[in-house]
């Protein structure tokens, strides 16, 4: 392979032949060899979200689920979802709590995930790698320790109130120094030597199944065995000379879609992206497609036309009609929480894979399972016990999910992958991003360090205000103030403002990538 470059504090990676970002260092050099041996986008993202799952503990892990979209170089599109179901047996769930052993009510499948992308590895792009080589990385980490990140430290920080009532955390994870986790090897091991159902159905699974029961969590061995990926058809949409792609629903990628749509119609490029005409515009089409999101729910428990409703042309002309272009709409509504780790690569050969792994809110449900170091997911958080609702509580079902990695093509080929931790964030950011590199025509690492914003609530302020970096400057924000915005300012650069990945395919197959100036990592081209 040709020398490409690393990303620098004030340059993102360049290359000709192949490209991995993700929000670790190590992370991004276990994906880079893979793809510097010859392995294809998928294997070097499932050896990059493995060895991430030990080292972002904070975001995603073995406990958690993970949402895939994934291209070939002729722009053949397709999703998996590898996203857990509800426990069979719900009898009596009165309360659905966001933390505990009460969170527990979800499966996870982000394991399942690997081996579901690998096979297609296998099948499509004639990929060698096996699942038992991939996880070395991830195995040795977990096992020798490595220097706590700097996020991770935020978020233990952030929660050191309430890490004490969360079972077997605290003998596993510190906010400093040095962490290892002997038991996460081991679990890992196995996966390594039996498969990936060896964590559904295997010895390890018995394992998990005891350790949920010995905690009162509803799920059982029968929900572990039947958790599976499933590949879908993605969602898409036009927007300027690209065609947008996102994971369908339960996923909110309808959502980032429908923000997109809207600003189709705002004419995003004639405004100064350092303004606060473009934020407010942007700030509006957000308000817009977020009075539907609640809409969004499992197609199997829910309308199939909901895609077709919410992106109809027609509708979101409607919606960017209702925007007045000098005046703020009120905004109440309710906020979901989450946090996830995004992660993106392009091989040699031009395939693509965006990926998102989370276990939800930061430190998922706090509950490390049984003596397998696995901290489980809190996405049952999600559901809602209103009966009213389409994200009910109901047995098998998934949850409304926030994880929508997205990627756009351009001329019928992968041209932007893109992706960001933060639930309700996520689409406001990547609203932000595709504006920035689509009508501004910004590189990744310039669209990535402009400020950010979040509507409404927030991890640490429940007021419903518009939160914006302050490096925005004060005269956009008091012009925004003016327009009716209430605002309060967030640091620069600012871990609320979540962390971010892209790559960015050119002519010729010149790759230009970064990840967020806010994470732990970034891009490496070669």
């Amino acid at each position: 392979m040709t020398p490409g470059t690393r990303q620098t504090a004030d340059a993102g990676a360049t290359s000709q032949t192949a490209m991995i970002t993700t929000p670790h260092w190590q992370a991004s050099e276990a994906g880079a060899a893979v793809l510097k041996r010859g392995g294809n986008a998928i294997e070097a993202l499932v050896a990059a979200g493995a060895a991430l799952s030990v080292l972002y503990p904070h975001f995603c892990g073995l406990g958690g689920d993970a949402v895939w979209m994934v291209s070939d170089a002729d722009g053949n599109v397709r999703s998996f979802l590898g996203i857990g179901q509800s426990a069979r047996n719900i009898d009596g769930i009165t309360a659905i709590p966001s933390r505990g052993p009460g969170s527990t009510l979800t499966s996870a499948c982000l394991v399942d995930s690997w081996e579901r992308v690998l096979a297609h590895s296998t099948s499509a792009w004639a990929g060698k790698e096996r699942l038992s080589g991939l996880l070395d990385d991830a195995i040795r980490i977990a096992t020798d320790g490595f220097t706590v990140s700097s996020s991770q430290r935020f978020w233990h920080e952030f929660r050191r109130d309430e890490l004490g009532e969360w079972p077997g955390f605290a003998a596993i994870f510190t906010g400093s120094g040095i962490q290892r986790q002997s038991d996460l090897a081991r679990s890992l091991s196995a996966i390594a030597r039996h498969g990936a159902r060896e964590f559904y159905e295997g010895e390890l699974g018995a394992r998990i199944a005891g350790g949920l029961a010995e905690i009162g969590s509803p799920l059982t061995a029968a929900d572990l065995a039947v958790t599976r990926t499933r590949e879908d058809t993605p969602v898409s949409l036009r927007y300027r000379d690209l065609t947008l792609f996102a994971p369908p629903p339960p996923t909110q990628g309808l959502t980032t879609l429908g923000i997109m749509g809207i600003l189709e119609h705002l004419d995003m490029a004639w405004f100064d992206f350092l303004g606060s005409a473009y934020y407010h515009r942007l700030i509006e089409g957000v308000k817009q497609a977020f009075l539907d999101r609640h809409r969004i729910a499992d197609p199997d428990f829910a309308a199939s036309s909901l895609a077709e409703a919410l992106l109809d042309p027609e509708w979101l002309r409607t919606k960017a009609d209702a925007i007045d272009p000098a005046r703020a709409m009120p905004w109440p509504q309710p906020h979901r929480h989450g946090d996830t780790a995004f992660l993106a690569a392009v091989d040699d050969k031009g395939r693509a894979v965006s990926l998102l792994q989370s276990t939800y809110f930061d430190w998922g449900s706090g509950v490390v399972v049984g003596d397998t170091g696995i901290l489980w997911q809190n996405r049952g958080a999600a559901f809602s016990l209103d009966p009213s609702s389409p994200n009910r509580l109901e047995p098998g079902k998934r949850p409304f999910y926030t994880l929508n990695p997205g990627m756009a093509l351009k001329d019928g080929r992968p041209h932007l992958l893109y992706g960001t931790q933060g639930a309700d964030g996520q689409p406001q950011t990547l609203a932000l991003l595709i504006s920035l590199l689509a009508d501004h025509h910004l590189d990744p690492l310039a669209a990535l360090s402009r400020p950010r914003f979040l509507l409404g609530q927030t991890f640490s302020d429940s007021r419903h205000t518009l939160k914006i970096e302050s490096n925005v400057g004060a005269d956009a924000i008091g012009s925004l103030s003016a327009m009716g915005h209430v605002v309060s300012g967030i640091d620069a650069f600012s871990q609320l403002g979540g962390q971010a990945g892209i790559i960015k395919i050119g002519a010729q197959g010149r790759l230009a990538g970064a990840h967020d100036p806010r994470s732990d990592g970034g891009a490496i081209g070669l």
